[in-house]
């Protein structure tokens, strides 16, 4: 079997109805690249017949690859699964509810063919409501901030990369299409879910996998405040000053307490990050694998 030169990642949750029509352009689109190519789905655990549209798919077309997930777990998931099995040299991730237009492929390699090893796409006409917008708006100024990664939009799944990838990023916009079938699969809580993750990430990038060494410098704070004031006490004790019950004694023996619970936290975040991190799901079934 010859390897392709491009592999393309779509993960699908509930997507049946745009992955036929998904898959007759990436084709065209394809097919206008000159190089090879296969295009893998991966359905994280769809309830809609997803699963049956991508054996369709993979039946008529060999060059389609398809994996189901044994439940849902998450974009995430289904994208680091979709990467454990690309052979291509250059990689192109999207989403499969006809948003991200194919036709734009070229675009994205001549902007990696100006020596990027990862092109990210950008809404720049994006077809979703004001409620939508605003927010990710807001939400892509305070990544960029934290991460310290100038990226107009840090949410679009549309990018080609090659597969030694580093840390150099560069935005070029794409066309973003009006959602065809279906409703997004994102509400509300994607925000919420979205700065938590963002914290989680700025706090392993910062603390280099050492989750000690920043509740840790914390604790260490709240303790030495903690003793300081207690020694302070002790002090006012020894030249006579009987010793009673106030606001500053309290606020001493919380920041103990709050100084060792920190110190635990860390301790306890060491144990887990020692423990491998979960790199592979539970697959039910693969198509032209």
């Amino acid at each position: 079997m010859t390897t392709p030169r491009l592999s393309v990642v779509v993960p699908a949750y509930n997507e049946a109805e745009s992955l036929p029509e998904l898959h007759r352009e990436l084709v065209v689109a394809l097919d206008a690249l000159d190089m090879t190519w296969e295009v893998l789905y991966v359905d994280d655990g769809s309830r809609d017949g997803t699963d049956r549209a991508i054996e369709r798919i993979c039946a008529e077309d060999p060059r389609a690859r398809g994996i189901l997930l044994s439940r849902n777990f998450g974009k995430s998931a289904a994208l680091a699964t979709g990467f454990k099995e690309v052979r291509g040299a250059f990689v192109c991730t999207m989403d499969a509810d006809l948003q991200d237009d194919p036709a734009e492929l070229p675009r994205l390699f001549a902007a990696l063919d100006q020596g990027y090893d990862l092109v990210s796409g950008w809404k720049v006409k994006r077809r979703d409501p004001i409620t939508k917008r605003l927010p990710s708006k807001l939400f892509n100024a305070v990544t960029s901030t934290v991460a310290g990664v100038r990226l107009h939009d840090f949410n679009c799944g549309f990018k080609l990369y090659r597969r030694e990838v580093v840390d150099a990023l560069e935005v070029y916009g794409v066309n973003h299409r009006p959602r065809r079938f279906g409703q997004s699969k994102f509400g509300a809580s994607r925000f919420v879910n979205g700065f938590l993750d963002l914290l989680t990430a700025a706090f392993i990038s910062t603390s280099a996998l050492k989750p000690l060494h920043v509740f840790g410098r914390i604790g260490l704070a709240f303790l030495l405040t903690g003793f300081g004031l207690g020694v302070w006490f002790v002090v006012q004790w020894a030249h006579g000053e009987p010793l009673r019950v106030r606001p500053l004694m309290l606020g001493g023996a919380a920041s103990v307490l709050l100084g060792i619970q920190f110190i635990l936290m860390g301790l306890l975040g060491e144990m887990i990050a020692h423990q491998s991190a979960r790199d592979d799901y539970p697959v039910r079934r693969r198509f032209n694998a």
